[in-house]
């Protein structure tokens, strides 16, 4: 059956929906040896040669197992397949034996928490996609402790550097001290560097970040640099569009658990 090319791209495990598109862009992509460049173009993998880069994608189509990791991403790694600085990896993280796996989504280097990987194409669509509204909840520790006032405009959502408005955000204060305060920030949209942008733009800076739940999915009890397969049923739980309402918070409990100093 004629599926679109990005789309069999992404079930190959060759890279997501939206990279695909833009590889066919690019000229990257052939259907039976003819360079296709126009996105929505069809192929039947069962009649049609498909190649990437000159790499021929049936086999892999056709005999390929879906994998789903969910990794306690630390500190110091990148959420990328390949660097040309030389930095480690988050796939370095995960045994080679489970094939080439691509980061859901992104944490920025300094970012700890909650990453999955896959080489499931549409499954990394569906979770990036802000219109299905797969909650992402990450505690936050900034410099400072910004008024409520401050908070508030974030909640609305708040022009970004780039001039782009952030889309409305949960926010939750959970903690202060003299120095420094806590939130508790619920996204639905994943844009680059958002939640230190966000902060930034009120004046006061991150200085922790870490990501502790998407969707139902928890870290507990994984530790840093630790991972474990998805079930299928929290495959299944995450591929249904959630409700209007976010889970309920507790990032003092979550805090709490895992011994977190607040210095």
């Amino acid at each position: 059956m004629p599926e679109r090319l990005q789309k069999l791209i992404a079930a190959a495990g060759i890279a997501s929906r939206r990279h695909a598109e833009e590889m066919i862009a690019a000229g990257e992509v052939t259907v039976n040896g003819k360079v296709v460049t126009e996105l929505g173009t069809k192929a039947d993998p069962a009649r049609e040669h498909i190649k990437v880069r000159g790499r021929l994608i049936n086999p892999l189509l056709e005999s390929r197992e879906k994998v789903y990791i969910l990794l306690n991403k630390p500190r110091g790694y990148l959420s990328s397949v390949a660097d040309p600085e030389g930095r480690p990896l988050v796939t370095e993280l995960v045994p080679h034996a489970l094939g080439r796996l691509h980061p859901v989504g992104r944490l920025d280097f300094n970012t700890e928490g909650l990453l999955l990987l896959t080489n499931d194409g549409e499954f990394t669509n569906f979770i990036t996609s802000a219109r299905n509204r797969v909650p992402k909840v990450y505690e936050v520790k900034v410099k400072g402790v910004p008024p409520e006032e401050a908070i508030e405009r974030l909640r609305k959502g708040i022009r970004l550097d780039d001039g782009v408005r952030s889309a409305p955000a949960e926010i939750e204060r959970v903690d202060e001290s003299e120095n420094n305060a806590w939130f508790e920030v619920v996204l639905h949209e994943g844009r680059n560097q958002q939640i230190r942008r966000m902060f930034d733009a009120i004046g006061h800076s991150v200085i922790k970040l870490r990501r502790v739940k998407i969707g139902g999915l928890t870290l507990e009890p994984l530790a840093p640099k630790q991972w474990r397969m998805l079930t299928p049923a929290e495959v299944s739980r995450l591929m249904k569009k959630p409700g209007a309402k976010s889970p309920p918070r507790a990032a003092k409990a979550r805090r709490a658990a895992h011994g977190r100093s607040r210095a």
